[in-house]
């Protein structure tokens, strides 16, 4: 009896979803097709995620919603549109609000939209919970009162010239949205100050590239989203990071976790931030490398007592000894460590593994004073570790690897590409004795044939990127 009788419509489409898609047994539309109707049918049945790139070369409204019809229970689409043709975009949407009514989550890159279709969108798509767009800078927010069940909104500006001013006088709503992340905010942008009045539900704040928070009017209704804001993150803002930080500082109660990279400068601001703050951070990630100091370390130290998680990247004004000094003066509960391309000099690590005997995730990435003996010394004292992370250490090499599975017996995820010293037989020796290993970063050249069989078997995620 062949087998595509004896599976029923249930059970092989259950068979088709629990296939990983890295895995070495995945395959693709057009080798389910070869099999049959029924299967490749039901292949489209399972299918909850799908990623398409898009140009007006390729694709259609007509077609994109004949297409898509054929996946039912999709739930998530990813589309990246190729060129950013004025018109397309809007008809890419017009398509999926006809075809995608179940989707949860969708992200739309490089070409923005129009309101009417997001309109549409609104109407057609009501479980829609996470959107990622991009917008012209004259478009309003008030579309988003429509939206009934969005928590996560991500959206990326783009200037038009000659576009007009928004004059923005509609009542405030009470959006549900969660988690909001702007990227490309002009200085002086309109049609901010009904967004911050509407947010009133925010918890995670995230702005990207941004020149501001709107025009003066908008500056003013800003921390009107702060009541219950919770994670704050400010990535190479320039100088607006002081206006927003200072607001922070005076009307947030209730951060736990702060993001900054790349602020230009401080004027005393950041230091201030960490000794007056009312804030219980658990968690503070900076990349500052002509901000950070020692004394703000000190600061963070005695300030921030609950840290769970600490990143810290290019600190180039920071000492050894300022690190060390920090590390004596913090609790023991630390559950997250990053030194990123930091100076950890000779002694340092010794000192880490000794104080934070509860790191369940560590970064070490790109310090090129990292040598075996001390990093074994370390591994020995933190045998909670669940993910580390020594990418770019080109002092470690292949008795490093074999501390890591015989020190670590929780390691999971561990990332290892760019280090030279690593050979081929250590990777081979890891992914045998590591138990709990589900990814691993590393060269594809280094992956011997004995290595990937025992990956495959492990269900063993490997990746060469990021």
């Amino acid at each position: 009896m062949e087998i595509d009788t004896i599976l029923g419509d249930e059970l092989l489409e259950e068979v088709f979803r629990r296939l990983h898609p890295h895995s070495s047994f995945s395959f693709s539309t057009a080798d389910v097709s070869l099999v049959s109707k029924r299967w490749l049918r039901l292949y489209r049945s399972s299918i909850s995620r799908l990623d398409l790139c898009l140009s007006p070369d390729n694709c259609t409204s007509p077609s994109l919603s004949s297409f898509l019809s054929h996946f039912p229970h999709l739930s998530f689409l990813y589309i990246v549109i190729i060129p950013t043709v004025s018109a397309f975009p809007d008809q890419i949407l017009h398509s999926i609000s006809s075809s995608c009514t179940k989707l949860t989550t969708l992200l739309i890159y490089h070409a923005p939209v129009s309101v009417s279709p997001l309109l549409s969108l609104s109407n057609s798509c009501p479980h829609l919970t996470y959107l990622s767009i991009s917008l012209s800078t004259s478009v309003s927010f008030h579309w988003l009162r429509f939206f009934r069940s969005l928590q996560t909104l991500s959206v990326s500006f783009r200037f038009v010239p000659g576009e007009s001013k928004h004059v923005d006088d509609d009542a405030d709503a009470e959006l549900k949205l969660e988690n909001l992340t702007l990227f490309y905010i002009r200085r002086g942008g309109y049609g901010f100050d009904w967004l911050w009045r509407s947010c009133k539900n925010l918890k995670k704040l995230q702005l990207v590239r941004c020149e501001g928070v709107g025009d003066d009017t908008s500056v003013s209704s800003f921390v009107n989203c702060f009541k219950g804001l919770q994670e704050v993150e400010l990535r190479t803002c320039g100088v607006v990071v002081h206006n927003i930080l200072s607001k922070v500082l005076e009307n947030c109660t209730s951060l736990n976790s702060l993001l900054i990279h790349n602020m230009v400068s401080s004027d005393g601001l950041l230091l201030q931030f960490i000794t007056h703050s009312s804030c219980s951070l658990q968690k503070l990630d900076l990349r500052l490398p002509r901000v950070l100091e020692n004394n703000h370390l000190s600061a963070m130290a005695d300030r921030f007592r609950g840290l769970l998680s600490l990143r810290l990247h290019m600190c180039y004004l920071v000492s050894g000894e300022g690190l060390r000094t920090m590390a004596l003066a913090m609790t023991n509960e630390l559950q997250e460590l990053a030194l990123t391309d930091c100076k950890v000099e000779p002694g340092l690590l010794t000192i880490l593994g000794q104080r934070f005997r509860n790191l369940r995730k560590l970064d070490l990435s790109y310090n090129g004073m990292l040598v075996d003996d001390e990093f074994i010394a370390l591994l020995a004292s933190c045998n909670c570790l669940r993910e580390l992370r020594v990418r770019g250490c080109e002092g470690l090499t292949n008795a490093s690897v074999i501390s890591m599975f015989k020190s670590c017996k929780q390691l999971e995820r561990v990332d290892i590409m760019e280090c030279p010293g690593i050979e081929v037989e250590a990777i081979e020796l890891f992914v045998l004795n590591c138990a709990g290993l589900r990814m691993i970063n590393v060269e594809e050249d280094k992956l011997s044939i004995v290595s990937r069989s025992w990956a495959l078997k492990k269900l063993v995620e490997v990746l060469d990127w990021l």
